[in-house]
């Protein structure tokens, strides 16, 4: 029926099938740890909703057949020992299905419909097509078969409780072909202009000049590349809702978001490939800005919340963004990347300072991206060393911004700035060993023994090198055979899945490693890099791991762990290069 499929092979247990651009993907995953035993169309407008369900049943009987799934970038197959049926993406809101031996029935996830929930389903004549109008996404999925025939349709034009859905398939021996699509409110009756063969090579090849883009360098010294390459292409939407531009979300499983800080690291590993692209995920928070100066904490289709901020990672970020980008930005792109930073600063030298401090102060874990870390358990406001070094390190990008926009007066005072907060984070958190947390209200000091503690080291040739060298001993001893756990594994308070008290994490890796370089110290920078992408290459892409078996945790397709992947694999690979 096709050529051979080509790209990396992956689990949809772990990551989702679909393409650039879509909002809605192919997983057995329909929530939060929740794992179905049949394939769904999953849409993630209006939030994440399972929508359709994907169950291949056999061509004379109807009843549900065993099928071995497979999937690669450009086709997802059911296999049976009678037939298959493969799925490929013609473009970001239609997919087309072909079968051969093997009928698949389609049908509504939620059986119930309401005045305003569930999904209505009933037969077009004016296109000859099914339809299925969904209450939670607000949009229609219409199937249009192209050969063979529905042999079966169930619930149409009911209300209530009903199973509501269609069969496709051919006689005894034929094939069979149709397509769905994700749409508004009309559109013009679907006609194949394709041959099923011809999409699937056009979807092979859209990924392919992708990975070839992202990833030039790979080689078998770097074999999760490939991988880690799809997890960011096809998790990536084009702009709808509330998404103002082309964005790359944290997953198409439940984290269907893009989070204020994550986005950082995407955008850098995008950086040399898709440029455009990658100035989109830099900005993408930056165009949710409140009056106040501060981002969002996350944006998605049709929600924006604002309850929380992320930490100020965008200097660092935006001083890598530039050397990684192919070309230069334009002054009126500094000039709105320099305003947009400004006001981002400003807020935590404002809003999040008590008066009379030198230091600014996070209310809640979830303001440091850290949710949960061990730092925050005897007070929630509080004033940290990682969240002063940043600062400081944006601080002294705005003052490189402000002189190359010719602002000698503005980059005077941002290295002032700089300075001012760098020597009360030493004077004030610096206990001679180690920084310490201050509570914002109380006063009182403490440390701990989770890794945020030693994220200053971001600040890199900027510390002391008393400093450094210390903080680099103290890193050293959160190292495990995969990487950097976020709390001591001989701490009472570690968690094997404890979120940020234990698990090894993405951000948390690149930032040590960078910070850990800069200041001199390569051996151990170059023995996290190994560790992690030996963790990848054996465990994939997800949110975290457990620090002392490498198994992942949590969302298993998410995108800041690839961009982390391709970002050292990268790095290690020039390193090599004589």
């Amino acid at each position: 029926m096709t050529a051979a499929p080509t790209g990396p092979a992956f689990s949809l247990h772990d990551i989702p099938f679909s393409t650039r651009g879509s909002w809605f993907d192919i997983s057995p995953v329909l929530a939060e740890n929740t794992y179905a035993e049949d394939l769904h169309l999953v849409s993630h407008q209006n939030g994440m909703h399972p929508v359709l369900r994907f169950v291949p049943v056999d061509a004379t009987s109807g009843e549900r057949v065993a099928t071995r799934i497979t999937a690669t970038p450009g086709l997802l197959t059911w296999t049976h020992d009678s037939g298959r049926v493969d799925l490929a993406y013609e473009s970001r809101d239609t997919v087309r299905l072909r079968g051969e031996g093997t009928s698949l029935r389609v049908t509504a996830v939620a059986r119930t419909l309401t005045p305003f929930t569930g999904t209505y389903f009933f037969r077009d004549p004016a296109v000859g097509a099914y339809v299925f109008t969904s209450y939670e996404t607000g949009r229609r999925y219409r199937i249009t078969v192209l050969s063979g025939a529905v042999t079966d349709a169930s619930g149409s034009q009911d209300l209530g409780s009903a199973d509501r859905g269609v069969t496709l398939g051919a006689d005894a021996g034929g094939t069979w072909e149709a397509a769905i699509e994700e749409l508004d409110t009309a559109r013009r009756a679907y006609t194949a202009r394709t041959a099923f063969g011809e999409v699937v090579t056009a979807a092979e090849h859209a990924f392919t000049a992708f990975a070839d883009a992202v990833a030039p360098w790979r080689s078998s010294r770097a074999p999760a590349a490939g991988l880690a390459a799809y997890v960011l292409w096809s998790a990536t939407v084009d702009p709808a809702g509330l998404v103002t531009r082309p964005a790359v979300l944290m997953s198409k499983h439940w984290m269907d978001k893009v989070w204020s800080w994550d986005h950082c690291f995407n955008a850098l590993a995008l950086a040399p490939a898709d440029p455009a692209l990658a100035r989109d995920q830099f900005a993408l928070p930056f165009d949710h800005q409140d009056e106040s100066g501060a981002l969002p904490d996350s944006v998605t289709h049709s929600e924006v919340l604002r309850n929380f901020v992320k930490p100020p990672i965008h200097g660092w970020t935006l001083g890598h963004l530039r050397r990684r980008l192919p070309e230069p930005l334009d002054h009126a792109e500094l000039t709105e990347i320099y305003d947009r930073l400004r006001r981002w600063t400003d807020f935590w030298l404002t809003a999040r300072r008590a008066p009379g401090t030198a230091l600014p102060h996070y209310q809640h874990g979830n303001d440091s991206g850290w949710d949960n870390a061990t730092t925050f358990d005897p007070e929630r406001v509080v004033v940290t060393a990682d969240l002063a070094a940043f600062l400081t390190l944006q601080l002294h990008e705005l003052a490189a911004l402000a002189t190359e926009l010719g602002l000698a007066a503005d980059a005077h005072e941002w290295r002032r700035s700089a300075e001012r907060t760098q020597a009360a984070m030493l004077d004030e958190l610096w206990a001679g060993e180690r920084f310490v947390a201050r509570g914002a209200d109380s006063g009182d000091t403490w440390g701990s023994s989770s890794l945020l503690d030693l994220m200053p080291i971001a600040l890199g040739e900027h510390l002391p090198e008393n400093v450094a060298k210390t903080l680099a001993a103290r890193i050293e001893a959160h190292l495990t055979p995969y990487g950097l756990a976020t709390e001591l594994p001989t701490s009472p308070h570690y968690r094997a899945d404890g979120y940020w008290r234990g698990p090894i994490w993405a951000p948390a890796t690149v930032l040590v490693e960078d910070g850990l370089r800069r200041a001199g110290h390569h051996r151990l920078a170059d023995e996290i890099s190994t560790r992690f992408r030996a963790l990848c290459e054996t465990h994939g892409f997800a949110e975290n791991f457990d620090a002392l078996t490498g198994t992942g945790l949590r969302d298993r397709a998410y995108t800041w762990t690839a961009a982390a992947y391709l970002l050292l694999a990268e790095a290690h690979e020039l390193r090599q290069t004589p």
